[in-house]
């Protein structure tokens, strides 16, 4: 179950849009396990654009990833928070 897991999280974080974010919680919903939201995130491949899974309060949850939301235009606001967040959420389970 572990790797087939990782690897539906893995194809599902690689759908969120550029300039989008989505949550731990949504994508461990979309790939069919809801009580998972916190192994998503482990050693993720460099083609897996992890900056764009966020917790589910707006936060961003790796501060280092920061510089590459701000990248795709993604306002990160000083305490962490993404500025639009619920304009910017990506819900997998609708958008799919």
């Amino acid at each position: 179950m572990e790797e087939l897991f990782t690897q539906q999280v893995y194809q599902v974080v690689r759908l969120i849009p550029e300039g989008r974010v989505s949550t731990y919680g949504a994508i461990a919903k979309a790939v069919g396990y809801p009580n998972h939201s916190r192994q998503i995130g482990h050693a993720i491949p460099k083609d897996v654009p992890a900056h764009r899974v966020i917790s589910s309060s707006g936060k961003l949850s790796v501060p280092s990833f920061r510089e590459r939301l701000e990248n795709e235009n993604v306002v990160v606001q000083e305490n962490g928070q993404i500025k639009d967040f619920k304009k910017l959420f990506w819900n997998p389970l609708e958008e799919l």
